[in-house]
């Protein structure tokens, strides 16, 4: 961004804060807007089903109702089973049997009522009929026989007229006569259209065969969902909605498998919206808002390249004299009206150029005056180097000590003072790198030593070491400050038999320590105080060599779990100790 100029930068500002954003949102509410439209004709399609099938299970209800009572009507049985010796008696129980008939006329939701039987002695009339081979080899009517009174709906001929209805389809049992027979009952296709026709989404009712019982579409009525060329894009599911082409227009479909009546199979209301006719509204008015934004962005393009131009033309003024100013003009002089930001900055740009010329005189003296300044340091300097102590100075002075006592035959104070020299060299040889244990030891030994004779009996020693241990390498000094610690906080009040004990042993792949001493001990209240004052990171001073300093090194070294461990008890002496790993050489 930094390399690009100030008019794309502007034209870049304005497509990520304006023009990116409104395509956005205007994708955002184009869709929003299309699935609400969608959404509204969802609740409306399926309120739609809802209603249909309500009025349908209502007029369906009829010829449920007439085919349950049929099915008790000992004056049915009579008239079906009776053996007729003559066409007069069988016009006559016609007669005498008005049912069929009386159910027509008094209900408009059936358009006709035949039962079929097997008995030789009746006569076809269209109501009674003989189950022929034609007849008895039909699907619909192996179904029916197959049940035990169960309804079926199917959508089938009525060779009285030649035309399809759909019928309610159930076998009757005579049990006096030990017969059966297969009742069907057409219900009225007009009065169901009638329904249909009364819902503003085309809808249709579709029986298990998928032919198209009813329909508000009336070319549609008699064919089947493969005839209007019906292509689901997703598999149909027992409801909807689902996507689907429909004479190769892209639609949504709600499906309701419906029962009526608890029969054995059921029938499928289907409501159906093309997808253009409820979106080409919101698609208009998109397009009408779609040429309005267009238009505003063209606009704002050209105020932007011509404010741009107003804006870089200033600029490129203000660039020229800060390369005057770069090639050592120092008089140069901006001139820029207005009180912006750029005009601002010119203002700023002479005050600058001032403030140069100023600033050079005052570097001029402030080197002066700093090189007069390193002159009195490098003197200072001098003066404090004479004024050092050279260490071999301190030492060569102890090793005169000692040949004095020695050649006195002050054998014991010249032992000591080659101890307190030798331990004295190893201190100031000290680094942060590891020693090994046996080095340590060294010091220990020193100290203990010094410590024996200052102070006769009342302090003994005993150092119990694993020689596999000499040459493990560790910290330094993080045992001879537990040894001083015992000496002189634990034994400093003992008169006589102190003793103090150190005991380093390898087990489990560790390295344990432990330095004890027989003193005055301490209460479990002041062991509280120094385990709180280990783990405190604050408030103490960790560079001095004491047990804070060898927890917190063994912790950095080895990681938190390890550390300082105390056991004391008054008058029984302190424990110390510590474990380290073998293989581990520091903490990550």
């Amino acid at each position: 961004m930094n390399n690009l100029k100030l008019r794309t930068k502007l034209f870049l500002s304005f497509g990520c804060v304006v023009l990116i954003p409104v395509l956005i949102v205007g994708v955002f509410l184009t869709s929003e807007l299309r699935n609400m439209a969608l959404g509204n004709a969802l609740e409306q399609i399926t309120a739609n089903v809802d209603r249909v099938k309500k009025r349908t299970g209502e007029m369906l209800n009829v010829p449920l109702d007439i085919a349950y009572r049929l099915s008790n009507d000992s004056r049915l049985e009579e008239a079906a089973n009776h053996r007729y010796e003559s066409v007069y008696d069988v016009v006559q129980a016609y007669w005498d049997y008005p049912d069929f008939r009386e159910f027509v006329r008094l209900y408009k939701e059936i358009s006709s009522i035949r039962l079929y039987i097997d008995n030789p002695t009746v006569l076809d009339n269209w109501e009674f009929l003989q189950a022929d081979a034609a007849v008895t080899q039909e699907a619909w009517y192996q179904t029916a026989l197959a049940q035990k009174g169960l309804v079926c709906w199917n959508y089938i001929r009525d060779n009285r007229n030649g035309r399809y209805y759909l019928s309610l389809i159930r076998k009757i049992d005579f049990l006096k006569q030990r017969t059966t027979g297969v009742l069907i009952v057409n219900v009225n296709t007009e009065r169901l259209n009638t329904i249909l026709d009364q819902e503003t989404f085309e809808t249709i009712i579709v029986d298990e065969n998928d032919n198209i019982v009813a329909s508000n579409r009336a070319d549609t009525l008699g064919k089947t969902l493969d005839d209007i060329d019906f292509k689901p894009l997703s598999p149909l599911a027992g409801q909807g909605p689902a996507d689907v082409m429909i004479d190769g227009k892209p639609s949504k479909m709600l499906i309701d498998d419906w029962h009526p009546g608890g029969s054995l199979n059921s029938l499928r209301i289907i409501s159906i919206f093309s997808v253009g006719s409820i979106v080409g509204e919101p698609n208009r008015i998109l397009s009408l808002a779609s040429m309005v934004i267009i238009s505003a962005l063209i606009l704002a393009i050209i105020l932007i390249y011509y404010f741009s131009r107003l804006l870089t033309g200033r600029m490129l003024h203000l660039s020229k004299h800060i390369s005057k100013v770069a090639s050592g003009n120092l008089e140069a002089r901006l001139v820029i009206d207005g009180k912006d930001e750029i005009g601002q900055l010119a203002r700023q740009f002479n005050h600058m150029v001032r403030n140069i010329n100023d600033l050079m005189s005052e570097v001029q003296e402030s080197n002066r005056q700093k090189n007069a300044t390193l002159l009195k340091q490098n003197e200072i300097k001098f003066k404090m180097m004479a004024s050092q102590i050279n260490p071999h100075f301190l030492f060569n002075a102890l090793e005169s000590i000692r040949m004095k006592a020695h050649s006195r035959g002050q054998t014991d104070i010249a032992k000591v003072v080659r101890l307190l020299g030798k331990m004295m060299r190893k201190n100031l040889e000290v680094g942060n790198g590891r020693i090994a244990l046996q080095s340590e030891l060294e010091t220990v030994n020193c100290y203990l030593v010094i410590q024996n004779f200052r102070y006769n009996d009342r302090l003994a020693y005993e150092l119990y070491v694993d020689p596999a241990a000499n040459t493990i390498q560790i910290p330094p000094l993080i045992i001879q400050p537990l040894v001083e610690n015992c000496v002189i906080h634990g034994l400093e009040n003992v008169m006589d038999g102190g003793m103090v004990m150190v005991d380093i042993r390898i087990e489990n792949e560790m390295l344990k320590v432990q330095v004890s001493d027989n003193g005055i001990g301490m209460s479990a209240a002041r062991i509280e105080e120094i385990r709180q004052m280990l783990d405190n990171k604050d408030d103490y001073e960790t560079n001095n060599i004491g047990m804070r300093n060898i927890h917190l090194r063994l912790q950095l070294t080895y990681g938190p779990e390890y550390g300082l461990i105390l056991a004391s008890q008054s008058g029984y002496g302190t424990q110390i100790s510590f474990a380290i790993p073998l293989r581990r050489d520091s903490y990550v």
